[in-house]
């Protein structure tokens, strides 16, 4: 078995991405108000703050502030996935089954902790840009799954920031 290393730092802030075990799969905007219930009843249950996500068809990056003292981001996600995919009919290999895992989900999911002062405003700006990225519209705007929409709402980013042939060079990996 493999021993992953996981960076647990109480009250500490995080990038995550999420992912489906189908990459070809729209499940997690086709079934977006499933997910918000999971993740919102997983917040009031567990509580910790959403500095930014976005939701796309397959996949999800957030970053996310723990309260002080708690480490254990990996139980809010756990929450989260089981009960976004309790009741969904999925197609599960014995592996799958043998773990309880329902084979919506991609076994292991990506963190990084937010280090110093600059690397928060590059992981909410890579969210916001990440349905520019992907193709999915021209302006980050445009995609209505995304915290981006409070950020303007908010005065942190004007409601043209994130398009296509603007920030290519900067995201577009």
């Amino acid at each position: 078995m493999s021993n992953y290393r996981r960076a647990l730092v109480p009250g500490g802030t995080f990038f995550f991405t999420i992912t489906l075990a189908d990459r070809s799969s729209t499940l997690l905007v086709d079934k977006l108000d499933r997910f918000r219930l999971a993740y919102v009843g997983a917040r009031r249950s567990v509580p910790f703050e959403t500095i930014a996500i976005c939701v796309l068809p397959d996949h999800l990056h957030a970053v996310w502030a723990l309260p002080p003292g708690d480490a254990d981001y990996s139980t809010r996600w756990a929450r989260i996935k089981s009960e976004f995919s309790a009741g969904l009919a999925a197609i599960r290999s014995h592996s799958q089954v043998n773990k309880r895992e329902r084979g919506i989900w991609q076994r292991r999911f990506w963190e990084h902790q937010i280090r110093d002062d600059d690397d928060p405003q590059r992981h909410v700006d890579y969210i916001h840009f990440n349905p520019v990225k992907h193709g999915h519209v021209q302006r980050a705007v445009d995609w209505p799954h995304s915290s981006f929409h409070q950020h303007v709402k908010r005065g942190w980013l004007p409601d043209d920031w994130g398009v296509a042939t603007q920030a290519v060079g900067r995201f577009g990996e």
